[in-house]
């Protein structure tokens, strides 16, 4: 994760079929994701989105 993306922990995430997921944006703070949010429900209601906080670690497979 760069530090950019550091910068931005609050990302909206799109989920896709076959547990695959793409990110939308990143944010720095909650409230400016789920305003973001509330848009894209209004512009892609059959679309499932949801908010992240993203620590950055990796999770081991174990």
């Amino acid at each position: 994760m760069t530090y950019r993306d550091r910068l931005s922990p609050w990302v909206i995430v799109r989920l896709l079929p076959k547990i695959q997921r793409v990110v939308v944006a990143r944010f720095r703070n909650r409230s400016d994701a789920e305003g973001h949010l509330r848009r894209l429900r209004q512009l892609m209601p059959d679309v499932e989105f949801v908010i992240i906080f993203d620590t950055g670690e990796e999770l081991d497979n174990k």
